[in-house]
């Protein structure tokens, strides 16, 4: 069978209703995939401003993954290089204390089919738990011991780089785990720049 081309198939993702009746806001999926990419980000799910725009990581959280990243928004937009694709590519709507888990459908029905037509992946941003549950087979259950793990490791050159959500109401946890921005980030950024190499 033959494979469709990436183009096509994002076609079909921009189309998709799957799980619109459980939207509040409706469907818009959003997600940035190109042949050539090289660093992916796997985060959870678009919020209202990223719904609004139709823009990945327009929000103060992706501030801050460009200020880890060590990115400008102009390279972070534009660069054929680096894709995003979130665990719930729609917003999934407000709960009690934030907006709602990324919706279940989207990962098994699209990621598969995305990934094999960006062979060039280097490296896998995995922000937050839920991207870390679905592609990690580690026993760590929860965030901080598994950072903690991956970066007293040393070990950053495998594909997958778990890391916490940039939101700012990540504040506190940034607070009591300093090793965070001193280790782990200088891991990141040496990872990143490799893989972005020219």
């Amino acid at each position: 069978m033959t494979q469709i081309p990436l183009s096509d198939l994002l076609q079909q993702v921009a189309a998709c209703t799957i799980c619109e009746p459980a939207l509040a806001l409706g469907a818009r999926p959003v997600v940035v995939a190109n042949a050539q990419a090289r660093l992916l980000i796997i985060g959870q799910a678009p919020g209202t401003r990223v719904h609004e725009t139709g823009i990945p990581w327009n929000d103060p959280s992706g501030d801050r993954l460009r200020e880890w990243l060590q990115i400008d928004r102009e390279q972070f937009y534009s660069d054929p290089r680096i894709a995003i694709m979130p665990m719930g590519f729609c917003y999934p709507g407000k709960g009690r204390s934030g907006d709602l888990p990324p919706r279940p459908e989207c990962a098994p029905q699209w990621h598969a089919q995305l990934l094999d037509r960006m062979p060039g992946i280097e490296l896998v941003l995995l922000i937050g738990q839920y991207a870390q549950r679905y592609y990690l087979n580690d026993h760590h259950k929860q965030l901080t011991p598994r950072l903690k793990a991956f970066t007293e490791s040393g070990d950053a050159s495998g594909r997958f780089f778990p890391l916490p959500h940039p939101s700012p109401r990540n504040r506190i946890w940034l607070k009591q785990n300093p090793w965070f921005e001193v280790e782990t980030l200088a891991l990141l950024r040496d990872r990143v720049s490799k893989c972005l190499r020219a």
